[in-house]
């Protein structure tokens, strides 16, 4: 079975979730997504540059934590149940190669999750040019035809 691509949904006035369609993934809130990502991607920079003792590796596990509750909010619940399966609690004694490797499996998670939604962009485009060409070979009449010529005149007060 191969993995689906996520559709992009803006959230709706109110609760800020949409209805789901059964067998779709959603990404209910893609700026706190993108920000969210953004932050962990930070972090495991500065996780890698430095050694950090106790109480900042149990800092940047509880910013783990948070991260991945937060993430949590803007998936669709089958996003949640693949994010759950592959990030793994931290305990109370972590060493700080166990966090790098939690915040680098978020990391790289987060942007296979980006990368798809850009194919599924993609594919949505090129859909949308392919049927645009073909209502073009059909030949629509002028005023719906973006690339017919108008014999000169141009709509506005500018052109």
């Amino acid at each position: 079975m191969e993995p689906r691509e996520p559709e992009i949904v803006p959230p709706r006035p109110g609760d800020g979730r949409p209805d789901e369609a059964p067998n779709q993934e959603f990404i209910h809130q893609p700026a706190k997504l993108m920000r969210i990502a953004a932050m962990v991607k930070e972090l495991l920079g500065e996780v890698r540059q430095s050694t950090m003792d106790e109480a900042g590796r149990k800092r940047l596990m509880q910013i783990h934590e948070r991260a991945i509750a937060a993430l949590r909010e803007t998936l669709s619940d089958e996003l949640q149940t693949e994010l759950e399966a592959l990030s793994l609690p931290l305990d109370g004694t972590a060493s700080q190669s166990e966090i790098r490797i939690a915040q680098a499996q978020l990391v790289g998670w987060l942007e296979g999750l980006f990368q798809g939604i850009q194919a599924a962009l993609f594919s949505q485009h090129m859909a949308a040019r392919a049927q645009l060409e073909e209502m073009r070979r059909r030949g629509l009449p002028a005023g719906f035809d973006p690339g017919q010529d108008d014999g000169g005149r141009r709509p506005g007060n500018y052109l």
